[in-house]
């Protein structure tokens, strides 16, 4: 059973939950349970025209009765219906509702954590203090196990799986983040993750420069030689097959992407853009690094269509049979 968080209620989560449930029969859609508020999302159900019938449970009973229903766990924190409007006043239950799927996998009720669309700033309204889903997770994983471990975004489609270095930062501060140790930290995590839950024996990663044509051996920057070629180094050394620094702008065509299982970029756009592009649909967003499984769909919460129907479940359904397999994999190799 996986655990489906509620995401902005105000975006098309209820949308696309109730939808790929619609189509558990007909794309093998994997058991979820929904954390999320139960008059919202029949409200929801309602306003789309959707014959989802609706039922409180928890987690014992979630698989009993998902082929007949929408297996639902309510939260304390009820949601105010504003579709298409985010509102501060949902943050806390949003993160009620992350925190319970976290706890429910950490202690083996759930077998991984799927997350449905948030939107940063209504968050922040409301003083959550992290950039975003990857870097929350983190804490709530690190506070768990007393470690001190890093969340890495890892992009998986059906041709091409991406990892950013960095992330929710901007621009202009990528070239100071970036450091050697950094790099062969996410290296090191995206390698054993792949083997561990992707079940690639032995990943091959493509390192991408920072600078335009890998800074032309130093030409165009000092970074790609000053600070990413010593981690590719580091990370052959502890025998990781990586190469690089390659130019960003030859390593997603079809030829380039057969010689590697993914490409590390340096930042978020370099990793999202080609991943989006080839697989916009059907791209999931996978957290490396985590003692948990955690997948999610690739797009946001697309406030303007909330509501509307308009809507497709489709990364939401790949978000939640990559989080089953990549779950199985991960039991089976332990």
């Amino acid at each position: 059973m996986l655990a489906l968080t509620a995401g902005d209620p105000s975006g098309i989560g209820p949308d696309i939950a109730l939808k790929a449930w619609l189509e558990r029969d007909k794309r093998a859609v994997p058991p979820f349970l929904l954390i999320s508020d139960s008059a919202l999302m029949a409200a929801r159900a309602r306003k789309l025209g959707l014959d989802v019938p609706i039922i409180e449970t928890d987690v014992d009973g979630a698989a009993r009765h998902f082929n007949d229903a929408l297996p639902l766990l309510p939260l304390a924190n009820a949601f105010l219906d504003t579709p298409g409007a985010p509102n501060s006043a949902n943050a806390a239950g949003i993160i009620e509702s992350i925190d319970r799927a976290v706890a429910m996998t950490q202690d083996g009720l759930t077998s991984a954590v799927v997350t449905l669309p948030i939107a940063k700033k209504p968050l922040y309204e409301a003083g959550f203090g992290f950039p975003g889903h990857t870097e929350y997770l983190a804490h709530l994983a690190n506070a768990a196990t007393g470690r001190d471990d890093i969340a890495v975004m890892l992009l998986a489609g059906p041709d091409l799986r991406t990892v950013p270095v960095t992330i929710h930062i901007p621009i202009t501060e990528v070239p100071a983040a970036l450091t050697t140790e950094l790099i062969v930290r996410v290296g090191a995590i995206a390698a054993r993750d792949l083997r561990q839950r992707f079940g690639i024996a032995a990943p091959r990663l493509a390192v991408l420069g920072l600078n335009p044509h890998a800074g032309e051996g130093g030409s165009i920057g000092l970074e790609d030689v000053e600070t990413i070629l010593p981690a590719i180094e580091m990370l052959r050394q502890d025998g990781i097959d990586a190469f690089g620094p390659s130019p960003a702008d030859t390593m997603f065509h079809a030829r380039a992407r057969a010689n590697y299982d993914v490409a590390i970029c340096m930042y978020h756009d370099q990793a999202l853009i080609p991943a989006k592009l080839l697989a916009f649909d059907e791209a999931v967003n996978v957290t490396l690094g985590l003692p948990f499984v955690r997948t999610s769909p690739d797009h946001g919460t697309a406030f303007d269509i909330a509501g509307t129907g308009k809507a497709r479940p489709d990364s939401l359904i790949s978000a939640l049979k990559l989080a089953a397999t990549l779950a199985e994999n991960d039991q089976r190799s332990r």
